[in-house]
């Protein structure tokens, strides 16, 4: 299967964000809205908090924070995160040294980190190779094509089937993306598989 999408799949780049508390904060900033709102959002963010760490966060009060242009849920995850840090709870500099799995639950632990944002910042943030997010629909919906399948995949069964691809998953969901960001884009024409 990887050898065919990879023949048809343009050159894409790796996705490698900063991490820590800067990088998972982003993560929150710019999740479920547009890619236009997240960059002005971000933008405001940065301005506002130049030197983006717990303390400064927990510096600002809500208004000031809502002034940059965060939700209230976005507001409270940003304290939970910067609390979870501050009090030891979720160490961003230990957690790079954790196995996959502890390194989730200890981000899953904090309110507001649901499992696809742990994956996706161990994948991004921390260059992780063998982490995968079988609950992003893109990659589900990658697999159903790459696959030749009529219904995407469930998210318990993009887990079992991304089992395979130990200890390299993480290559493989960004193989994925690029597949569905192709298809998406018109620059790869689906064939059946075989």
């Amino acid at each position: 299967m990887f050898a065919r999408l990879e023949a048809v799949t343009p050159v894409f780049e790796w996705r490698l964000r900063p991490g820590g508390f800067p990088g998972l904060a982003r993560m929150i900033v710019e999740q479920q809205i547009s890619v236009a709102a997240a960059a002005a959002i971000w933008a405001r963010v940065q301005a506002g908090l130049p030197d983006l760490t717990p303390h400064a966060v927990m510096a600002l009060d809500d208004p000031a924070l809502q002034g940059l242009g965060l939700s209230r849920p976005k507001v409270r995850y940003l304290r939970e995160i910067a609390g979870a840090h501050l009090s030891g709870a979720c160490d961003f500099d230990a957690l790079k040294a954790m196995p996959d799995t502890e390194a989730v639950a200890a981000l899953v632990a904090i309110k507001g980190i649901g499992r696809w944002t742990a994956e996706t910042f161990l994948m991004f943030c921390e260059g992780r190779i063998d982490v995968f997010p079988g609950g992003d629909i893109a990659l589900q919906e990658a697999m159903r094509w790459a696959d030749g399948h009529d219904v995407r995949p469930t998210e318990k069964a993009a887990y079992i089937r991304a089992e395979a691809w130990k200890p390299y998953r993480g290559v493989a969901a960004h193989l994925l993306w690029a597949c569905y960001g192709g298809v998406r884009r018109g620059e790869i024409e689906l064939r059946p598989a075989g």
